[in-house]
């Protein structure tokens, strides 16, 4: 670092002053570097992209990537853009350490292309955690409406139709499949088994979480298909987890399952959930993520009756921002000591 009792923390991302400050506050051996007019507005909470009609002159181009290779540390990948990203690394051989908002941020990462000496020398660091309170509500949210027939009440109310009785399904009689027991799917568990919900949980490290019932490896995930009657996933995108959720997954469900995604949606394989939708293997599905995103037009998922969309919005919160800086603060004092950061990006396979 420039100086081992300062960490020169450059702001490479729209953050409200009153949160700068809070920076400052929660770690005061940081030293922002910050200009607003550098940063474009946001338009809304975790708005980290901002307007896209934001455009810098030339010079305020130069200003803001020179502030970027003064510094230690970036608060934010800049503009979002690996391309961005890379040039920085590149160009400020001081850099030590770049947090990124999102809590899948080794995408970007991943994006970014930089060489192995690049990722030996900067750390990168998710927001991971930050949204797994929200995150898991909504979870919840699409194992209530697969179980409470949700498709068959909107249609009916649509059609005002008012049907015989039928049998809706108790959650307190129901086993859930969370794929995936980090901070997220920690949560999911936890609010599911307050609900009298038997909760199986997979884990490459055989660590189990509260209200958790029974572990598996991810490898041996098949033996539990057919007991389960939703499945959240909560797992990041990577090599291993893509379209695990596929044909022969799907196939070894119990007819009629739900299910929910609040991961990354390269997770699931999209055309083989459509076909299990089809054939009622899958009574009902809530996706918060996509293969591509935004979600196409043509996508047949737009029109199932048995979907619910949500536009990768389930995460968002009036507190998010906050959230990330008081995480952010707490990485920062971690590092000016020496102590291991939370939310380290594997930059193997990149979550």
């Amino acid at each position: 670092m420039s100086d081992s009792a300062r960490l020169r923390v450059a702001v490479a991302a729209p953050l409200a002053p009153e949160l700068c400050e809070l920076l400052v506050a929660l770690e005061p051996r940081i030293e922002l570097l910050v200009d607003q007019e550098l940063l474009p507005p946001m338009r809304h909470p975790a708005d980290f992209a901002g307007d896209p009609s934001f455009a810098r002159t030339p010079r305020q181009q130069n200003a803001y990537e020179s502030m970027l290779d003064g510094a230690d540390v970036l608060y934010g990948i800049p503009d979002v853009d690996p391309v961005a990203l890379a040039r920085t690394v590149r160009g400020n051989p001081q850099l030590r350490w770049v947090h990124t908002m999102a809590a899948g941020g080794g995408g970007q990462v991943r994006a970014a292309a930089l060489s192995d000496e690049e990722l030996d020398r900067v750390v990168f660091t998710t927001s991971a955690g930050v949204h797994g309170e929200a995150l898991a509500e909504f979870a919840v949210f699409g194992v209530f409406a697969g179980a409470k027939h949700l498709p068959r009440l909107r249609e009916q109310q649509r059609n005002r139709e008012w049907s015989g009785r039928w049998m809706m399904s108790q959650l307190s009689a129901q086993t859930v499949l969370v794929l995936g027991l980090g901070g997220i799917g920690a949560s999911v568990a936890a609010k599911l088994s307050a609900l009298g919900v038997t909760v199986i949980g997979t884990s490459r490290s055989g660590a189990s979480a509260p209200g958790v019932s029974r572990t598996v490896h991810p490898d041996d995930v098949a033996e539990v298909l057919a007991h389960v009657d939703a499945v959240v996933t909560t797992l990041p995108g990577t090599d291993a987890t893509h379209h695990l959720i596929g044909r022969d997954f799907l196939a070894a469900l119990r007819p009629g399952s739900t299910v929910v995604n609040v991961g990354r949606g390269t997770v699931v394989d999209e055309a083989a959930l459509l076909d299990a939708l089809d054939r009622g293997i899958v009574g009902f599905a809530a996706l918060d993520v996509f293969e591509v995103e935004p979600l196409p037009e043509e996508s047949p998922l737009w029109e199932h009756p048995r979907v619910l969309i949500s536009p990768h919005t389930a995460a968002l919160t009036d507190l998010e921002d906050r959230r990330i800086a008081e995480l952010f603060a707490e990485n920062a004092t971690r590092f000016l000591d020496g102590a291991p950061l939370r939310n380290v990006v594997d930059t193997v396979e990149f979550y």
